[in-house]
């Protein structure tokens, strides 16, 4: 939803594929975006294509905004744009909303746009297929570092894959270089975080703000069993960020969500003051019955 609503911002969809090349991975996923429509509103989805498994994955954008849902889930991105979609830029970004992924990007750059993005209502499944030699923490850091992506992008994506890690060592009590990544460690995860990291870079955004994040209710089924929401790696990433009340029964934030919005947020709450010039629409694959399960994101100036 991340990727899908940064393109839909505006960001270059063959920068995106240019940079997931570096990582060599062409022979596992094929990238596709189209537009759908999600209860009256157009948006922009992007799917990452397992070719081995033959299935789609989703995936979430962030950017530096601020994220508000406008259904009750939210998705959280920080960047340096002082706007509603959260990435680390010079401008600012506000993005408000959480599907099933919370995720907040923080780019650094040096314009001053505001951004605010919006999403709603996004699941993600915690049972993903794992491509050989992608699954630890240190395997992907190895598969990032040794890429010619920029040396910003390698940081923001290590820095995301390093938030979730530790939260799942935690759990899990072994450490971090041992750390199975049972949903980011799947290639479709991979290519989600990078390609945030990349749009991220791309838009040189100053701050990022994020709305406070629903995490949903009821219970879901992962690798381990059967787990309350949010998953525990969920909620120990969003220790310190404030999460907001949601009547969904569903997950709304996973840990890939959830790490990049802690990752790359550097504030949650309200849209801040701003001029809003650019407005994206990231799709998620789920419907509710009463909001558009999109991720809105915001990029303006303070």
């Amino acid at each position: 939803m991340t990727v899908g609503a940064l393109s839909d911002l505006g960001v270059n969809q063959e920068l995106i594929i240019a940079g997931i090349k570096k990582l060599k991975l062409e022979n596992e996923v094929e990238l596709a975006w189209k537009k759908v429509n999600k209860k009256g509103i157009t948006a922009t989805k992007f799917d990452v294509i397992i070719k081995e498994h033959h299935t789609t994955k989703n995936h979430h954008e962030t950017k530096h905004v601020h994220s508000q849902n406008d259904n009750h889930s939210h998705s959280h991105g920080h960047s340096h744009d002082h706007s509603h979609d959260q990435s680390h830029g010079h401008s600012h970004d506000h993005s408000h909303g959480h599907s099933h992924d919370h995720s907040h990007d923080q780019s650094h750059g040096h314009s001053h746009d505001h951004t605010h993005s919006d999403s709603h209502g996004h699941s993600h499944d915690h049972n993903h297929n794992h491509s050989h030699g992608h699954s630890h923490y240190s395997q992907i850091v190895r598969l990032i570092e040794s890429s010619e992506l920029n040396d910003r992008v390698k940081e923001i994506s290590i820095s995301i894959f390093t938030k979730i890690g530790e939260a799942e060592a935690k759990i899990h009590g072994i450490p971090l270089s041992k750390v199975h990544f049972h949903e980011v460690g799947a290639v479709d995860s991979i290519v989600d975080i990078v390609g945030t990291a990349i749009a991220i870079d791309s838009l040189n955004i100053d701050k990022v703000v994020c709305s406070q994040i629903p995490v949903g209710n009821g219970k879901i089924m992962i690798d381990h069993g059967l787990y309350p929401v949010p998953a525990p790696a969920t909620l120990d990433i969003l220790k310190g960020i404030p999460l907001a009340k949601s009547d969904i029964n569903g997950e709304l934030t996973t840990p890939t969500g959830a790490g990049i919005a802690a990752t790359l947020a550097q504030e949650f709450g309200p849209i801040p003051g701003m001029i809003v010039e650019e407005i994206g629409y990231g799709a998620g694959t789920k419907d509710f019955d009463n909001h558009p399960n999109v991720l809105r994101v915001l990029i303006g100036e303070l």
